[in-house]
């Protein structure tokens, strides 16, 4: 997670480590890579974010854009997610990520080492019940990203986007996308969407 200038310019310490902090792989540490504004979503904000999603993760096909640490993705395998797709333009974080779901012996996850935006402008063969966006705060990628989810047929009918982005900024979100959840903390906004039939 991206908060605000001063952590975006930050460097993940050599010894930072990602917590699980449910299911079966539940407080598991992995490693992160050292990578100049890679943050984990925090605890606090992963254990709300799957309250809300409560039972909705088992049996779940995810993907998790911006994946950075891959926190949110690997919550969801963890917590019986049928498989996650893990998207990052950062080749040692997704290096890392490839590595950690080796450690966790996870072979219903994939690590895809490109930009997002290429990899959603692709035709999908199986649509998404759960999709994870935390996109770089500030760069205009949401505005890019969330008319190519539909373009692209990328979403189950009923699916549930759950998206961080800044605060002072709201994209213009699909009409037939129900809000659902959503908090605010500082400069920080989280939400939760659920995909409607159009």
């Amino acid at each position: 997670m991206k908060k605000n200038a001063r952590k975006q310019n930050a460097v993940t310490s050599k010894n930072a480590k990602l917590r699980i902090i449910g299911g079966d792989w539940r407080s598991r540490q992995l490693p992160i890579p050292e990578v100049e504004g890679l943050r984990p979503t925090p605890d606090r904000v992963r254990e709300t974010v799957f309250n809300w999603l409560n039972f909705d993760v088992a049996g779940a096909h995810c993907a998790d854009l911006f994946c950075g640490t891959g926190a949110l993705g690997l919550e969801a395998l963890s917590r019986g997610a049928a498989s996650c797709t893990f998207v990052d333009a950062n080749r040692s974080a997704s290096q890392q990520l490839k590595n950690n779901l080796n450690t966790l012996n996870a072979t219903n996850g994939e690590v895809h080492f490109t930009n997002a935006l290429s990899y959603l402008d692709q035709e999908n063969s199986r649509p998404l019940d759960i999709v994870f966006l935390d996109p770089p705060f500030r760069k205009g990628w949401l505005e890019q990203i969330l008319p190519l989810l539909e373009e692209k047929k990328w979403l189950a009918q009923k699916a549930l986007i759950y998206i961080e982005r800044e605060s002072e900024n709201s994209p213009n979100f699909p009409s037939h996308w129900r809000l659902l959840k959503e908090k605010s903390a500082g400069q920080l906004t989280y939400a939760l969407y659920e995909r409607q039939a159009n």
